[in-house]
């Protein structure tokens, strides 16, 4: 007796979809497993720096996520399941060592192949400058990034487990263009070893992000060669970059913690170094309280404005992209500065 004559049509249909079902659900599992989804390379940035450089290169051959979505402070992520579950799906991940250490840790028990920490591309020690000498004969060095205060402040490391000391690593790379850039062209490259297909494409995207980042540079070069004052107060100290880079001096109100108290001597010095170096104004950050700042302004007869450490993009910050606040971050020093 043929037996498939006694099984009803439908039956056989439906056996057949469920098949066709599960072939698709394996194909599917399959192209997860290896790090693509819709034939594209799955990319998972760690914030923000990081996930312009993947969208920028990536281009239209890649996905991206990242794990800190917009206005979440970076240093203070926690990764939970469902991040962590992200990372195990990713066919290449980029990130940036130094500035979450929950990440940090969690990418490097990741078994994925392919995965760039951009500290590796650049160098992330501060540049060595001339020391800023005060009335008292203190030394401040351009750039450092900490409290110059003999009597106390904020330490040169910190609770989220970067350093950005005296003889340590600052991870605010992405703020210098020219470093930024160096990064991008490694970029370039480990994507097409992640994607040798589309290898070509990523080094031509690269190519083109490197350029604009030298015209940034340029713009910044000559917009800040010549000015009245070149120090700059900033509750964050993630400058550090920026200010070698232009040879500018960084004074942070509590160093590296941007909602940190500071101690009533670095107000005094603060004050001190306002009046002796002709500054105009306080910086704040997006992400982070401004009240310091504008306790500091107003009892030292100082304005008050926004610099942004480009750690993520919200609705607060001036622009929609790395380019549009990193040049909004320029017209603000250049007023601050008293460029000519």
């Amino acid at each position: 007796m043929n037996v498939r004559h006694l099984i009803p049509p439908a039956v056989t249909a439906g056996t057949a979809a469920l098949g066709l079902l599960a072939l698709t659900a394996c194909s599917s599992s399959a192209d997860a497993s290896d790090g693509r989804e819709d034939g594209k390379l799955k990319v998972v940035a760690s914030f923000y720096p990081m996930q312009f450089l993947a969208e920028r290169i990536g281009g239209d051959r890649v996905t991206v996520s990242t794990l800190t979505k917009p206005g979440v402070e970076p240093h203070d992520l926690e990764l939970k399941p469902r991040q962590a579950a992200q990372l195990e799906k990713a066919g290449y991940i980029l990130y940036l060592k130094g500035v979450q250490p929950a990440v940090d840790s969690a990418i490097e028990k990741t078994p994925v192949k392919h995965k760039t920490d951009a500290a590796e591309l650049t160098g992330t020690e501060l540049p060595a400058t001339e020391p800023h000498q005060e009335e008292d004969g203190h030394g401040h060095a351009e750039g450092d990034g900490h409290d110059h205060s003999a009597e106390g402040g904020a330490p040169a490391g910190d609770d989220h487990g970067h350093d950005h000391g005296k003889g340590g690593g600052d991870p605010h790379v992405w703020l210098d263009p020219v470093k930024y850039a160096e990064i991008a062209a490694g970029v370039g490259t480990a994507l097409g070893k992640a994607d040798p297909d589309n290898a070509a494409v990523y080094q031509k995207n690269a190519d083109t992000l490197v350029a604009e980042l030298k015209a940034l540079d340029a713009s910044f070069e000559q917009g800040l060669k010549n000015t009245t004052t070149r120090t700059f107060i900033t509750t964050h100290s993630a400058f550090g970059h920026l200010a070698g880079r232009y040879g500018l001096i960084q004074e942070g109100i509590a160093g590296i913690d941007p909602e940190a108290e500071p101690s009533p001597a670095r107000i005094k010095e603060l004050r001190k170094v306002a009046t002796a170096d002709k500054v105009t104004t306080v910086f704040f950050e997006t992400l982070a309280s401004d009240r310091t700042a504008k306790t500091l302004a107003g009892d030292a007869g100082l304005r008050t404005d926004v610099l942004d450490p480009l750690e993520g993009i919200t609705d607060k910050s001036k622009g929609r992209d790395y380019f549009a606040v990193m040049n909004a971050n320029l017209t603000a020093l250049k007023t601050a500065l008293g460029a000519k």
